[in-house]
């Protein structure tokens, strides 16, 4: 019996993204890390699944992505990468960039909700 096949993560990338953060990851960011809602503690560009995951909470088990114009063309990209995150256990939350520019409060009450109804999971 071999050991376990070697898994490379891409933290030299998830590195380089957490460096070259968009405005709309730093502004949400700057919320969550503040706030920690419900006391809950999140990770940026945290590799999930072959993917580096813009915004993180393990013990909750929820990724978020934020999603630029350029989404709007990558619908199935998008889709099989979310369901190979939650294949590995988490659900995802994907908010338009401009969804955090202008209705930020709203985008932080759903991950609220999110992380609510995780805990009573």
């Amino acid at each position: 019996m071999g050991s376990p096949a070697f898994k490379p993560r891409p933290s030299r990338f998830a590195r380089h993204l957490r460096n070259n953060a968009t405005d709309t990851e730093h502004k949400l960011w700057r919320h969550l890390r503040g706030s920690r809602p419900n006391g809950f503690k999140f990770s940026r560009q945290m590799p999930i699944a072959g993917f580096a995951c813009d915004v993180l909470c393990r013990s909750a088990r929820l990724v978020i992505e934020l999603d630029g114009g350029q989404h709007d063309h990558q619908t199935a990209a998008d889709e099989a990468r979310t369901r190979r995150i939650e294949a590995e256990g988490y659900r995802v939350l994907r908010f338009w960039n401009n969804d955090v520019n202008e209705r930020l409060e709203g985008v932080l009450v759903r991950i609220t909700e999110a992380l609510t109804n995780a805990s009573d999971a």
